[in-house]
């Protein structure tokens, strides 16, 4: 099955772009939007859609690749061949519940997807900081 993943890139970012790649794909497969078994867009796919040149998808991909996380099958295309997803629970469903209160709470005080955004890496970088 293709993959119901769309790329989005943010060119003022400062993330390379094939970085961006690989953490969407990583996104997906812990939200369980791709699943092993799925097909990732091939690169002239992504290109076309994002203007990104398909060396960087390839360089993406393979990089997938070195994680465990895609196999390319010649002629068929990239194809995930695990997840991260785990498995769903209540404290889940509860969390998520919870966040997406706070987060309509932060738009009604006027903050925008930005400012949630740095909000959210500051906290993410307090509570779990990298190595």
């Amino acid at each position: 099955m293709v993959s119901a993943v769309e790329f989005r890139i943010d060119r003022r970012s400062g993330v390379a772009t094939y970085l961006q790649i690989v953490q969407q794909v990583q996104q997906a497969l812990r939200l369980g939007i791709l699943v092993e078994g799925d097909r990732l867009p091939t690169a002239a796919q992504v290109a076309a859609t994002t203007k990104v040149n398909p060396n960087t998808t390839l360089k993406a991909y393979r990089e997938l690749e070195r994680e465990g996380l895609v196999e390319p099958r010649p002629g068929l295309g990239t194809f995930v061949s695990r997840t991260l997803a785990r498995p769903r629970s209540a404290a889940d469903a509860r969390l998520r519940e919870e966040l997406r209160a706070w987060m309509e709470r932060a738009r009604a005080e006027g903050l925008a997807r930005e400012d949630v955004q740095a909000l959210m890496n500051s906290l993410l970088e307090e509570r779990y900081p990298h190595g």
